[in-house]
């Protein structure tokens, strides 16, 4: 009765003998450390979590002392699979019998970060209407005076200054525009992601042709329901950031990797998608300074001198107007952003 019990759990169970090695799994710990019962049955802990100390240190006190213990957000490392943060706790049966619980963290994280970011740009996009508000109406006022100024001018060298004045007021407006990003409604139209992605590639190309730009798709990739426009605008701004990117940090064999994927059952902020699409921009340049990672998508943030700092903003923007996201990781030698955009399934089972 007890072993059905565990086995409907979601947690991940495992039950270990006095040597700490595995003597039951429940269908969830298999389906974590994505190995079956039959395999890895006898086999010990260490062996089975990569060797990872800590975790055989928690257990033998366990064990030792006959008392619970707790570890939150640890590192385990399964056999033939990725890294995972988790959080597990050990509860000593008898001399010779241990249970182990292992909750993964990772997706959980996940979702606290991707929620903080959705709250951030939400906060940055209040803040930037009050400042393009605030801005512009100073603006239009400067605007109007430097063009009754210029009526009441004869010499042709003092209307230059006026000239000036309202060019350099139109450019503050454009920028302020800017950073409120898109302001138009998307259109819902079918785009395959992978037209938007060639049309970006041709541009760099032509701007940039000492940078390897190459392809992996995948070509069962479903198209999207968006504004192709948009979609090029955001993902054109995010690859040519990493483009300049290893052009200033003149890195040697400059490479420029544009990736898609399909992601089943996967979670964006709160909610769970049956389908995302995943399109990747991954560099080798020199990184992203770990101080600019957390703001990285706030408007006027750049780590280049001349860079505005509204490229990556702007492709946030557009992301949230699809209901998606970006993301980034990196590190010296890797840079990865990663689109996020769901895809509707039909009841027909086509997606868009």
């Amino acid at each position: 009765m007890h072993q059905r019990l565990l086995e409907h759990l979601t947690t991940a169970v495992l039950l270990l003998d006095g040597r700490l090695n595995v003597c039951w799994m429940n269908p969830a710990a298999e389906a974590l450390l994505a190995v079956s019962l039959s395999r890895v049955k006898g086999t010990s802990l260490d062996t089975l979590l990569g060797g990872d100390e800590s975790i055989d240190e928690v257990l033998a006190k366990a064990r030792d002392a006959f008392h619970p213990f707790t570890q939150r957000e640890a590192r385990i490392t399964p056999l033939n699979s990725d890294a995972l943060t988790v959080d597990y706790t050990v509860t000593p049966l008898s001399e010779s019998e241990l249970l182990l619980e292992v909750e993964p963290r990772d997706r959980l994280m996940q979702i606290s970060r991707e929620e903080a970011l959705t709250t951030r740009q939400e906060t940055i996009k209040v803040l930037a209407r009050g400042l393009a508000h605030e801005v512009k109406n100073p603006l239009g006022g400067i605007r109007g005076a430097a063009q009754l100024l210029e009526r009441d001018l004869d010499n042709p060298a003092l209307r230059e200054f006026t000239h000036i004045i309202v060019e350099e007021v139109d450019r503050l407006r454009d920028m302020v525009d800017s950073m409120l990003g898109p302001n138009y409604i998307v259109k819902h139209e079918p785009v395959n992601i992978h037209k938007v992605l060639e049309r970006v590639r041709s541009l760099l190309i032509a701007e940039h042709p000492h940078v390897d730009i190459q392809r992996d798709y995948d070509p069962s990739l479903p198209d999207l329901s968006g504004d192709e426009d948009q979609m090029i605008q955001a993902v054109l701004n995010v690859a040519r950031n990493a483009v300049q990117a290893m052009s200033d940090a003149e890195t040697p064999s400059p490479t420029l990797v544009l990736r898609t994927r399909a992601r089943r059952q996967f979670t964006l902020g709160a909610e769970r998608h049956r389908l995302v699409s995943e399109v990747a921009v991954l560099d080798n340049g020199p990184g992203i300074p770990a101080a600019l990672q957390e703001t990285l998508f706030y408007p006027m943030v750049s780590g280049r001198a001349e860079g505005s700092g509204l490229g990556l903003s702007i492709a946030q923007s557009i992301l949230h107007q699809h209901q998606g996201l970006i993301e980034c990781d990196s590190r010296p030698g890797h840079t990865e952003f990663r689109l996020l955009i769901p895809l509707v399934i039909h009841s027909t089972g086509e997606a868009s």
